[in-house]
């Protein structure tokens, strides 16, 4: 892909993100799935800047060029799909919650992939490859998932993850 093909698709992922963004806070309990958008965004930033400063990942083409990290994938993308994995799993078991962890998971997995041979938007350098990639992003899912459980028994509110599916 040249440059501008890769802008552009830059461009639509991120004004469609901002749209998926507006849809998700307008349903119920807005103030949890805020949380869960601020807090992956948190997590991704810190475990991207720290993958990009090791050396194992770049991005030659940016949205934003102040950023070495994927802005659009740390601040917006992923935080989204973590908002829709914790509304889809709401009501979950344990089991339920990894086997839909799988299902964003795979498939960002893949994408991701495809992105790094046949794209300049994303380059595995060193050691870094795929697994990497899809373990990140199946744990942070989780780990967003248990500190939500954490916080919204701490404050007697919201669903918890022992209800049944």
């Amino acid at each position: 892909m040249n440059s501008t093909v890769e802008k552009t698709t830059l461009k639509f992922l991120f004004l469609s993100g901002i749209v998926a963004f507006f849809n998700l806070i307008r349903k119920p309990l807005m103030k949890d799935w805020l949380i869960i958008f601020f807090l992956k965004s948190y997590i991704a930033s810190i475990l991207d800047v720290l993958a990009v400063k090791k050396g194992y990942i770049k991005y030659p083409v940016t949205l934003f060029k102040v950023f070495d990290i994927s802005f659009l994938f740390s601040y917006i993308l992923f935080p989204i799909s973590c908002v829709y994995y914790n509304q889809l799993t709401k009501n979950s078991n344990v089991f339920g919650m990894i086997a839909k962890s799988l299902c964003f998971s795979v498939p960002m997995t893949i994408v991701e992939n495809w992105l790094e041979k046949n794209t300049r938007l994303v380059e595995y350098k060193k050691s870094w490859n795929w697994k990497y990639t899809f373990a990140s992003i199946t744990t942070t899912f989780l780990i967003v998932r248990l500190i939500m459980d954490i916080i919204r028994k701490a404050t007697n509110t919201g669903y918890t993850a022992t209800n049944k599916e």
